[in-house]
């Protein structure tokens, strides 16, 4: 597990879907206990988006990766921090396969916050890099680090991402493989929404939750367990919610509630899984 398995290209393990690269990696660099990855002949899906993303995008993100990896989908990403290790996190929870493609050697831990992340991936999972080991992690390594996500998934989801963002460089090789490219709408006046809505505009497939992403793939979504509908207080701010995202003094006037009354009922909701915040602090109805 701990050793790093060296690849090149031409080589049996070398992963077929890199070969379709302008310019594929002359060697791979690998760590982890699934190499079968490298050969991966199912489905498979890259999850990426920004390091500083909203709490409601990296619920969303553990909840796509959880999804596609309870149905078979290898999870590809990029360790980073956001969005990327929500990805990781998501797969790893679910008991699901998962591969980190890094901007610097298999056997560094970047960024050092997402160590026990990279661990995880390193005993049940794969790293990869084009890099060889001892590689410091440098500011243009990344950009090209994106294409070899791009290249292993059938498919890439950007969950949050601005204007400029390094995961539309992802989505951009994505295309330019061919391949599909999915992107999750956010709040119009949210900065960190801009990319992604301009993916969509642009095309893009649109997910809003798990089954979305499951469809999109042609997998019928398994039937969810019922839960009891949220009574009184939480009821009212649910109804409330599905009109559109708020800030709880817009919740208040809404309900008519007292504004005691509307923090403890968002904070229940919310450990139920219920509700989420996006990026502006407004609540919302949690992807189900």
């Amino acid at each position: 597990m701990g050793d790093v398995l060296t690849v090149r290209r031409g080589a049996a393990r070398y992963p077929a879907r890199l070969s379709e690269l302008h310019d594929p990696p002359a060697r791979l660099f690998v760590r982890g206990s699934l190499t079968d990855a490298l050969g991966w002949d199912g489905l498979s899906v890259a999850i990426v988006g920004s390091r500083r993303a909203a709490d409601a995008s990296l619920r969303l993100t553990r909840d796509l990766a959880a999804a596609a990896s309870e149905h078979g989908l290898l999870v590809v990403s990029g360790l980073a921090l956001g969005v990327d290790a929500a990805a990781h996190e998501g797969a790893l929870d679910a008991g699901g396969a998962t591969l980190a493609v890094l901007g610097c050697g298999p056997d560094i831990a970047y960024p050092r916050t997402n160590r026990r992340i990279y661990d995880a991936i390193v005993a049940s999972g794969l790293v990869v890099s084009e890099y060889p080991p001892g590689t410091e992690p440098a500011p243009w390594r990344f950009p090209a680090r994106n294409r070899i996500i791009a290249a292993l998934a059938d498919a890439t989801v950007v969950v949050e991402a601005r204007e400029r963002s390094g995961a539309l460089i992802t989505a951009d090789h994505a295309l330019d493989l061919g391949r599909d490219v999915l992107a999750v709408p956010g709040w119009p006046a949210f900065a960190g929404a801009a990319g992604t809505n301009g993916l969509l505009k642009a095309g893009a497939g649109l997910v809003e939750g798990p089954d979305d992403l499951l469809t999109w793939f042609g997998i019928d979504p398994a039937p969810r367990r019922g839960q009891p509908r949220p009574q009184g207080d939480a009821a009212a701010l649910l109804a409330a919610l599905e009109v559109s995202a708020a800030h709880p003094d817009e919740l208040v006037e809404r309900t008519g509630l007292a504004a005691g009354e509307v923090s403890a009922g968002l904070v229940r909701l919310e450990m139920d899984g219920l509700l989420v915040r996006d990026g502006g602090g407004r609540w919302m109805p949690a992807a189900r």
